[in-house]
């Protein structure tokens, strides 16, 4: 389960997604499919996430890894190359970025 604190030393990576609504289910499908069979099994792994906007035109993918090297050793895996061609042709474009937290409220 992902905890978002400022106390933990770890990295964020927010992905968005863009896609046609008639596409959102299978790209949907598609990334808890990535994330079950492999993105969880890879060293580092800490949690992920998946959310969609009522127009079903962006998800977005909260995960934790332990650090940054750890999720870039995964994009760089065959494995994972694989997989991003096939993801990169469900939608129109995604993005990954790397974040800090740098303030969290609430419990």
């Amino acid at each position: 389960m992902a905890t978002i604190s400022t106390d933990r030393k770890l990295q964020t990576v927010i992905t968005t997604f863009e896609v046609n609504p008639g596409t959102c289910q299978d790209l949907l499908d598609e990334l808890r499919a990535t994330c079950d069979e492999f993105i969880s099994k890879q060293p580092g792994f800490i949690s992920a996430a998946l959310h969609v906007n009522d127009a079903q035109t962006r998800i977005a993918n909260y995960s934790q890894w332990e650090k940054r090297e750890d999720f870039m050793a995964m994009l760089r895996s065959d494995g994972m190359r694989a997989r991003s061609r096939r993801i990169n042709e469900m939608c129109k474009n995604f993005e990954p970025v790397m974040y800090d937290v740098a303030y969290c409220s609430g419990g």
